[in-house]
């Protein structure tokens, strides 16, 4: 089958940085898109930037100036580039492998990772 595994985040202080990585791992064909969202106590799970198979990029309002999104397809990976961190950053940040092409499946579905924690405080 199919893992997506997400690494790095942690406790930040506001200001800072820090950088997520996400690794798809199986017998991958092809991923189509690759993305990160997040999720804060007591809120929904919010996009934050994605990127396609084309590089083409979308980043939320909210963090655009201040987080970088890249992917490395001969790994399956992909990175979370975040600077100028603010309290309200503060969520468990999930990665989504989007359009999965795999083993000898017919079509295409979606995977989650179980998210890393970042918390951004003094």
């Amino acid at each position: 089958q199919v893992q997506v595994e997400e690494s790095g985040g942690g406790l930040v202080e506001p200001g800072g940085s820090s950088r997520l990585s996400c690794e798809v791992s199986g017998r991958i064909n092809m991923i189509n898109g690759m993305g990160w969202f997040r999720q804060a106590p007591g809120k929904q799970r919010e996009f934050v930037a994605d990127i396609n198979s084309r590089s083409e990029i979308t980043y939320a309002d909210s963090v655009k100036g201040r987080f970088t999104i890249s992917r490395d397809n001969a790994k399956n990976a992909a990175y979370l580039q975040m600077n100028s961190l603010k309290p309200e950053d503060t969520a468990v940040y999930y990665c989504k492998a989007a359009g999965v092409w795999y083993g000898s499946s017919y079509t295409s579905r979606d995977f989650w990772g179980q998210g890393t924690q970042v918390t951004v405080s003094s």
